[in-house]
């Protein structure tokens, strides 16, 4: 199968040498990718800015911010034939961008944010017949709460399963995490290896 795998976090600049950004270090993404690339699947791997090198027998497409996400995932998705989505893609851009540095001796700033673009509930209205989406969630909340909220999301991207993991999931290498589908729980709560939470993520692919 032809796989997009996205992995890390995006940045949004500040100034020239500041940004807002995610506490993502791409280890689950990577660790999805390895495991692609060992069942012998075609892995495209779009990653964010992280200190890890793309496992072996991946095409490593980089990108930095929400836009030039969007952008990777806009000229590929429609050759693919699944894609899981486990970038922390940012929900904030900054409004407006300084070009150069901003000094601290000019003082308090004031900084807008506005919300990002959905990026998977746009590719997923290109769903088309025989393609898997996979989707990933993370909630702060108590497990029937995040749960319903996390099904929610899954019909709204057109997703096909939805990983459902908490904060603690955050730059760890292992997830407390739950695989929800359309009609069940594919994969039930468990503290796991992101390694392991891979291996079953890409078993989703072939059953």
């Amino acid at each position: 199968m032809k796989i997009i795998i996205t992995a890390g976090p995006t940045r949004e600049y500040i100034d020239s040498v500041r940004f807002i950004t995610t506490a993502s270090s791409g280890k689950m993404g990577y660790a999805v990718a390895a495991e692609a690339a060992a069942a012998g699947h075609d892995v495209t791997l779009i990653t964010g800015p992280v200190a890890i090198e793309p496992p072996a027998g991946c095409e490593a497409v980089h990108f930095i911010t929400v836009n030039e996400l969007t952008q990777a995932l806009e000229a590929r998705f429609d050759d693919c034939d699944a894609l899981i989505m486990s970038a922390a893609v940012g929900d904030f851009t900054v409004e407006k961008t300084s070009t150069g540095k901003i000094s601290r001796s000019a003082g308090a700033v004031q900084i807008t944010l506005e919300p990002t673009d959905d990026i998977l509930a746009g590719v997923g209205r290109r769903k088309r017949r025989g393609q898997i989406i996979i989707a990933f969630a993370l909630e702060d909340a108590p497990v029937e709460q995040a749960e319903a909220k996390a099904r929610d999301e899954m019909k709204r991207k057109n997703a096909d399963y939805v990983v459902l993991n908490t904060p603690a999931a955050m730059a760890a290498d292992a997830s407390e995490a739950c695989i929800l589908s359309s009609t069940g729980t594919a994969l039930p709560w468990a503290n796991r290896s992101k390694t392991d939470l891979a291996r079953q993520i890409i078993a989703l692919l072939t059953t």
